[in-house]
């Protein structure tokens, strides 16, 4: 997002829940709800990376796999998927916008809330009155396994992360998002890092992730967060390297 900001574009961040299920902030005031917390700090990551607005449709976090809080009636995950399809195509109407970028088919971990989103926008890119160019934000599992075994052999691995194995189940039983070979796009954002550094400090509440992030090495963090990964739906690959945050006609 900050590549595409320093390069022009009008970038419009969409938040599908209000994030209430996340770790709670050791600085929560009195009276202060999880949702209202985490809205501060997207606001704060927003402005760091120089967007021009922040939308949110209105539901409820879902948890992970198997909470109760997955069929609450005001959650994404037990939502009508016209109904909350809708709601982002009103956002891409709005904004007439170009380019939209979701998750790949399983939320690359698993995440219930990400996976629906998935599927919100695809029926989304459907429903606007100009169809936007569809990607999907994705892990490339190959290089992640191949950076955790250079740390490894390197004696550089963080504790945090000793015992992860990318193949092994995620959050839904399926590995860390896709191989190499089924993604579309390899974008170098390595000239941004000092943003994505700034950006998870602004969502610092979600401490068990952010502080295994933000404690790496600065050549350990360059090395896991220079590239970003796109699946293009339609486009089988190979994996080739560029900057598809551009409008295409589509038939």
């Amino acid at each position: 997002m900050a590549r595409a900001v320093a390069e022009g574009d009008r970038v419009v961040v969409v938040f599908a829940t209000n994030g209430d299920h996340g770790e709670v902030a050791a600085d929560l005031a009195d009276g202060e709800t999880v949702a209202a917390y985490r809205r501060r700090e997207a606001e704060a990551s927003a402005r760091v990376l120089g967007l021009s607005r922040i939308a949110w449709l209105g539901y409820a976090d879902s948890g992970m796999t198997g909470w109760e809080q997955n069929h609450a009636p005001d959650s994404l995950h037990a939502a009508d998927l016209d109904e909350a399809a809708r709601r982002l195509a009103d956002v891409l109407d709005e904004e007439d916008a170009d380019v939209l970028v979701g998750y790949d088919w399983h939320g690359s971990y698993g995440h219930p809330d990400h996976v629906r989103v998935h599927h919100v926008v695809h029926r989304a890119a459907e429903l606007a009155a100009r169809r936007p160019r569809l990607l999907e934000s994705t892990l490339n599992r190959t290089l992640v396994s191949r950076q955790l075994a250079a740390a490894r052999e390197q004696g550089a691995l963080l504790d945090a992360f000793d015992d992860f194995d990318p193949d092994a189940p995620m959050d839904d039983g399926n590995p860390l998002g896709t191989p190499e070979d089924e993604i579309t796009w390899r974008v170098d954002v390595r000239d941004y890092l000092d943003h994505r550094r700034a950006s998870l400090e602004a969502h610092r509440s979600q401490a068990t992730d952010i502080e295994a992030f933000l404690s790496m090495p600065e050549e350990v963090f360059a090395m896991m967060f220079a590239l970003e990964h796109y699946i293009e739906p339609g486009d089988p690959g190979p994996i080739r390297d560029g900057w598809p945050f551009t409008a295409t006609t589509v038939g």
